[in-house]
């Protein structure tokens, strides 16, 4: 590419952002001056986007869009002069503003398409607007092909049918405005997502060492009251040999030097202690302000994941025959930036859904005494913590009866246990991968395919998603979604003497059940909640962990997950209380840890592992189908156990060292861990052990280094290592085995069966 060349593309590019921006407020000025053509203020800023856009046209020399732009103004204009804006007219002008977003995104790439093989569109909508003169009426617009909006139809459509004859009314509810070019604007930056991500992570960090500083403030406290015990000793101690003394100057000075000198360092203390106190509290609070802001950068209003929505809703109805449109609450609403992009998808289903299945045409509507215009609403708002959206419409929602008839059409149910269906129940048919009630497949749905999609983001994100409806008032989804995918409050658990985490959302119930109303049933223990009877399982079973209850209880502390069917109650040693939780995703050589989806840290430093509880549920099942769930022991039953094998595991990874350890500690082994190899070969020097697990680049002191170490040291020399590493190429296998390791495992093929196997293989079972 010549230099004239790169200078276009450059310039191609600065357009499509200004266009993307300007065509923002177009399509929300326009959306509000089709319901209202008398709002002077849309008008106005309408104007000023197209003006700007054909600024940037001339600018970057593309005439095409100069034009367009041009007959787009001059429309406006005319309409502030007082030319009515009829239907035809707002759909020409959002016609024209797609062509613009087309000329700064070319089709297949091409930067001569506008002069090209779209010159003709263009043409066509530059006449279309130039015929504005007097009030003269327009003909119906056709949808542009290929327009870059949210609609469900292809991009070869129908033509969109003209607007209803019957007014439309006006809405309570206000249209949210389009912001005016020249106001002041928030500054953004583009921002790498995994510098974010990194910078989230280092913050919380910082959160967590700074409460490192607390004992040592404890500890000085601790010190300066000694200090001043001491200084009232000698000062008993004074008193009480004043008399013995008598006339010994010498010892009376050395005395008072001594008390003297308790004092000045009682005094030094105290201030050095009140100056750290202080210390404490502005590193603490600043560590807490900046994860606080690093968590605030992953944060995005909801609204700028719902740009185009509205304009969806109306080109589909139109499509459709059905004047209808999108009431936005809530849009400024706060939201990880991850979840937003989660949700684009499912909302524009759901939105799509309401039009299609929930509005009715407009001759319907006002027989049942409705406006002839529907409304959908989308409403969202934080709630305990928690991202609510509700999507509903004023339609005439499902037919239940229709519905009912379907599920047996389908073989989802017998016509008996159909007719026996609560509305909830049936409701929740939608939901099921397939379902349609549709009998003819269109281009907005029939195929059976969304709601299960929906369904699955939902808990994905460990959310919940619940369907409503009222008798003629249509129908109303409500999600319910962490607020973000950053930071989870979680229910911590204590698993054989280990911490781990389960998230809030996930968690039904978590209740202290007595014994006495532990069931046994066919092998299995079960108890009674809310009048059905939930399966127990330990936590320390599924975890392949030994039970290490140290004393006798009257209950068993237990946690419900799950959802219908698929309940089970998770036995747990203890309860930790709540914990906000900073997520921190596994490394992805380690690949997928079984039941775990993350690791985190809390306020003071201990690592924990997070549930995947949907993975801890299979894991479940497949316990019971195999027959193999064992009770919940009793402490008493668990009897002494035999000496464990030592293991040290050595990695300058935190996640990585944690992993290993768990998994190891899980089947049973004693295993202590070393952050690099100076740190382990301090350890092996001064504790036994009966196999090293190590890492090879670490700070310090590497891997190859350690193993040639303990291979010439006579006490060390017979002791079993493994290299554990991310370089998975033949000259390091043979560097480490060369440098005398027995074992070479890489961690782009490691998972938790072949690190297991690798240990077993070496020193035998956990249990000597």
């Amino acid at each position: 590419m010549n230099p004239e060349q790169l200078r276009d593309a450059s310039l191609l590019e600065l357009f499509a952002l200004e266009a993307e921006s300007q065509a923002e407020i177009l399509n929300a000025g326009l959306l509000a001056l089709e319901r209202n053509p008398a709002a002077a203020e849309h008008l106005e800023a309408c104007m000023r986007a197209a003006h700007s856009l054909k600024g940037a046209a001339r600018i970057v020399g593309l005439d095409a869009a100069v034009r367009l732009a041009h007959a787009m103004e001059d429309c406006l204009v005319a309409a502030q002069g007082g030319m009515p804006l009829a239907a035809a007219h707002i759909d020409a002008l959002l016609q024209g503003t797609d062509l613009l977003l087309h000329i700064g995104h070319p089709r297949g790439g091409d930067p001569g398409w506008a002069d090209g093989a779209g010159r003709a569109e263009i043409d066509a909508i530059v006449q279309r607007l130039g015929m504005l003169d007097g009030g003269l009426a327009l003909p119906p617009v056709a949808a542009a092909p290929g327009a870059r909006s949210r609609t469900g139809p292809p991009d070869d459509a129908p033509a969109v049918p003209p607007a209803p004859a019957a007014p439309i009314p006006q809405p309570q509810a206000p249209v949210p405005e389009p912001a005016v070019p020249g106001e002041p604007q928030e500054r953004m930056l583009r921002v790498n997502a995994d510098t974010l991500d990194q910078l989230l992570a280092l913050s919380g960090e910082a959160m967590v060492e700074s409460h490192w500083l607390r004992p040592f403030g404890q500890a000085l406290q601790k010190a300066r009251r000694q200090q001043a015990r001491a200084l009232r000793a000698a000062d008993a101690l004074q008193d009480a040999l004043r008399d013995a003394l008598g006339d010994n100057a010498g010892a009376r000075t050395a005395l008072a030097e001594l008390r003297q000198m308790l004092d000045d360092g009682h005094g030094e203390l105290s201030r050095r202690a009140d100056e750290f106190d202080e210390y404490d509290h502005r590193a603490t609070r600043l560590a807490r302000r900046l994860y606080d802001s690093a968590l605030g950068s992953r944060m995005r209003p909801l609204a700028d994941g719902l740009t185009g929505y509205a304009r969806m809703v109306r080109d589909l109805g139109r499509t459709l025959g059905k004047p209808v449109h999108l009431e936005l609450v809530g849009a400024g609403t706060q939201v990880d930036r991850d979840i937003l992009e989660a949700l684009d998808a499912p909302l524009a289903h759901l939105l799509r859904n309401a039009v299609d299945h929930g509005i009715e045409p407009p001759a319907v509507r006002q027989a049942a005494g409705k406006p002839a215009e529907g409304r959908v609403t989308l409403q969202a708002r934080h709630n305990a913590g928690r991202l609510v959206i509700e999507i509903s419409d004023d339609g005439g929602g499902v037919d239940v009866d229709a519905l009912r008839r379907a599920i047996v059409r389908r073989n989802l149910a017998s016509e008996e246990t159909a007719a026996r269906l609560s509305q909830a129940e049936l409701l929740d048919f939608l939901l099921l991968p397939g379902f349609s009630m549709r009998d003819t497949v269109s281009e907005v749905s029939g195929r059976g395919v969304g709601l299960d999609a929906v369904q699955e983001m939902v808990r994905r994100v460990h959310g919940s998603l619940c369907l409503t409806q009222q008798p003629g008032q249509g129908l109303h989804f409500q999600l319910e979604l962490p607020l973000t995918l950053s930071v989870v409050r979680t229910l911590l658990v204590e698993v054989a003497g280990e911490a781990y985490a389960f998230p809030l959302g996930r968690v039904l119930r978590a209740a202290a059940i007595g014994r006495a109303q532990i069931e046994q049933t066919e092998g299995h223990q079960h108890f009674r909640h809310e009048g059905r009877a939930i399966g127990l399982v330990s936590a320390a079973q599924v975890m392949q962990r030994a039970e290490t209850i140290a004393h006798e209880r009257d209950d068993v502390q237990v946690i419900i997950i799950g959802e219908g069917e698929r309940t089970y109650g998770i036995a747990v040693d203890r309860m930790l209380g709540e914990r906000l939780l900073v997520v921190q995703p596994l490394p992805a050589a380690l690949g997928k840890v079984k039941d775990i989806a993350a690791g985190s840290l809390t306020d003071d430093g201990m690592p924990v592992l997070i549930f995947d509880v949907e993975d801890l549920l299979r894991s479940v099942e497949k316990l019971v189908s195999e027959g193999r769930i064992e009770g919940v022991r009793h402490a008493a039953e668990a009897g002494l156990q035999a000496r464990a094998r030592r293991v040290l595991v050595i990695d300058d990874s935190l996640t990585v060292r944690e992993l290993q350890r768990k998994l190891l500690a899980g089947r049973g082994y004693d295993v202590a861990v070393a952050v690099d190899g100076m740190d382990g070969w301090n350890v092996l020097r001064a504790e036994p052990f009966d196999l090293v697990i190590t890492d090879i680049d670490m700070p310090r002191m590497d891997g190859i280094e350690l193993v040639r170490r303990i291979r010439h040291d006579a006490a060390l020399r017979q002791l079993p290592v493994m290299v554990v590493s991310y370089k998975d190429r033949e000259q390091d296998r043979q560097r480490g085995l060369e440098a005398g390791a027995d074992y070479y495992l890489a961690k782009g093929s490691f998972h938790d069966a072949a690190l297991l196997d690798a240990v077993q293989d070496l020193i035998g079972e956990a249990r000597s």
